[in-house]
């Protein structure tokens, strides 16, 4: 069965390069009626909180990326690491090492005056250091006895075959003096213990791999399929990151993004089927393999993200989008008992909005009466008009209060002056939603509704 895995460090927030690493692995499980498992890799201490910790739960959450087992927290699992590293010891696989951080440093001053890779010499490996009496005072590290010849190779499902000579790896360390697994020896034994078949990650991890595929296959281990994910670049081609301005996912969700289409842009970073652009989760899941993944870094366009959340907008049926944008019209502020439904308010502004944010934004005159710029009615409401207007603000005393009538009355009453239709329905603009930009304002008078509308064009027209 596979098995997949999204194992963050919970030190800050996750921005959209971090959260692909755990839509690919969840969409490939999902794809193969496999298992996906969060694993939160918290042994950094110092950097790690349970803010951040929480938040990455809350934004897998919220973009449908449920996990089937976990979270499992390495720093729960100590335990383990410490019996496989007292095995490794027992094993010979694995040794501790004396050499100090002066000693190191000296070394690596001498290895690149003679035009060398700095790497550990291996001096304190068992076939060196006897007869060696180990120095008061100091604390040892432990490292993996890495192999000395032949070479480390995988076939990547992303970057096809990569090799690594043993001898360009010097011998890691997999703990500390206080006995703290390092890293990488978390992640060997956690990708074991967790049977980890497919491992999907950024490719700033591949340096890593051909030092956890040789402790792996030490511990009697067959090490999974590596598919390294491409780099995820800025609009200015610098590296996505905290550091160039990247954004927490869930500021997405706050400005009115729906995780539809975040799913689906993330998918299309690194990711192709066809020349398929907007496509649902479900769709997503279906197609998903890693044939499909490019090596080719990926660009962030956020005007792109911004024009696929407007299509999966625009395929929401009424309701939906109603449910989804009411939470945002309350967070402006607006008082939504008398006003229109939510759901006719949606299919009114849907073709005109991004985001839920700016739909509510948009949203605010049918709840509650606008400020309107006097400098606005100025110009909209003229001699020319202001008689129609006048009339029309009695008619819509009586007229049967529905979109089609609405529009026949305006209509109806330019011609009788005679007018252009739009020179009454840009003043009835200005006047009842405060903006020139509006929809249909036939429709927009049905949902503000009779007595909404007359007022506001009452106290316009008194004082333009």
């Amino acid at each position: 069965m596979v098995r997949t895995r999204f194992a963050p460090s919970p030190t800050g927030f996750l921005h959209l390069g971090n959260i692909r690493s755990a839509l690919f692995p969840w969409a490939f499980a999902r794809h193969h009626g496999g298992t996906f498992i969060l694993r939160i890799e918290d042994t950094d201490q110092q950097r790690s909180t349970p803010e951040a910790t929480q938040a990455i739960v809350d934004t897998m959450h919220w973009l449908g990326l449920e996990y089937d087992e976990g979270p499992y927290h390495q720093m729960q699992r100590m335990d383990r690491y410490r019996e496989v590293l007292d095995d490794m010891l027992a094993r010979g696989l694995a040794y501790r090492c004396y050499t100090t951080p002066a000693e190191l440093e000296q070394l690596r001053t001498e290895q690149m005056a003679r035009g060398e890779k700095p790497r550990y010499d291996g001096r304190w490996r068992p076939e060196k250091a006897r007869g060696k009496t180990p120095p008061d005072g100091v604390a040892p590290v432990f490292r993996f006895r890495n192999p000395d010849d032949g070479v480390v190779a995988w076939d990547d499902a992303v970057k096809g075959r990569i090799e690594i000579a043993n001898r360009e790896l010097d011998d890691l360390v997999i703990a500390r003096a206080d006995c703290t697994p390092t890293y990488n020896f978390c992640v060997v034994v956690d990708d074991i213990d967790m049977r980890i078949t497919h491992v999907i990650r950024g490719d700033d991890h591949v340096n890593n791999t051909p030092r956890q595929i040789n402790i792996m296959r030490a511990l009697g281990a067959t090490p999974p399929v590596y598919a390294h994910l491409p780099t995820v670049l800025t609009p200015d081609g610098e590296r996505l990151s905290k550091r160039h301005g990247a954004r927490g996912v869930l500021q997405y969700r706050d400005d009115g993004y729906v995780p539809e289409a975040i799913v689906n842009y993330l998918a299309r970073l690194g990711w192709a089927h066809g020349d398929a652009e907007v496509f649902s989760v479900d769709e997503f899941v279906g197609w998903f393999n890693l044939e499909g993944l490019t090596p080719s870094p990926a660009r962030f366009d956020p005007e792109k993200l911004r024009w696929l959340d407007h299509e999966h907008l625009k395929r929401f049926d009424d309701a939906e989008l109603g449910r989804r944008l009411t939470p945002f019209l309350v967070a402006a502020g607006l008082r939504l008992e008398g006003g229109p439904g939510p759901d006719r308010v949606a299919a009114l502004l849907r073709d005109r909005a991004a985001t839920l944010v700016e739909m509510a934004d948009a949203a605010g005159y049918f709840y509650a009466a606008p400020a309107v710029d006097p400098a606005m009615l100025a110009e909209q409401i003229t001699d020319a008009n202001r008689a129609a207007l006048v009339a029309l603000h009695a008619e819509f005393a009586t007229i049967p209060w529905e979109r089609a009538t609405l529009g026949t009355t305006i209509k109806a009453e330019a011609a009788r002056h005679p007018l252009k239709p739009a020179q009454l329905m840009m003043p009835l603009r200005a006047l009842v939603a405060g903006t020139l930009k509006t929809p249909a304002i036939d429709a927009v008078l049905e949902l503000v509704g009779r007595e909404a509308t007359r007022e506001r064009m009452a106290r316009g027209l008194q004082f333009a």
